[in-house]
């Protein structure tokens, strides 16, 4: 014999579906939402680190106290003290880089004619790879170059 089904019963375990579907949906979006701002903050610091370099480099002044690079009329400091800036914010290094995973590693410093007031410096950020945090993408890109380059300044100093 058959039983008398009420709709109520038939339809027990549609919410949770609806439920588990609409879940699944929101929480990949707010995670995508979520990655897309790391990773554009990630951009943003990238190249405010390569600007703050090459801003070092040029801002310095013309003597040449302990550890500049000295050639002829070339002055400037050192390249080790510029990528800790760009990396760690201080000349001196640190331990704590600003954007996670950069190392002095992937910094070029390329000086072209630089002297008091004249030539350029140019400093690039290179090969930095972003990981994703998200469970489900859980793989890295290979960020863009952030390049910038700027003409040598004199800081007060007299050629």
């Amino acid at each position: 014999m058959f039983r008398d089904i009420t709709t109520k019963s038939r339809e027990r375990g549609t919410t949770l579906v609806e439920f588990a579907i609409g879940a699944t949906v929101f929480l990949t979006v707010m995670f995508g939402v979520i990655e897309f701002g790391r990773a554009l903050w990630t951009h943003n610091a990238l190249a405010d680190a390569a600007r703050r370099a090459a801003r070092y480099a040029v801002n310095q002044p013309a003597s040449s106290p302990a550890g500049t690079k000295t050639t002829g009329t070339n002055v400037g400091p050192s390249i080790t003290a510029i990528r800790n800036v760009a990396v760690y914010g201080d000349p001196a290094g640190g331990s704590q880089p600003l954007v996670t995973d950069l190392t002095p590693a992937n910094l070029n410093v390329q000086y072209t004619g630089f002297g008091v007031g004249q030539g350029t410096v140019s400093v690039t950020i290179t090969n930095y790879q972003f990981k994703f945090v998200m469970p489900i993408v859980g793989t890295s890109i290979q960020m863009p170059d952030y390049n910038t380059t700027l003409t040598g300044e004199s800081a007060g100093a007299i050629p």
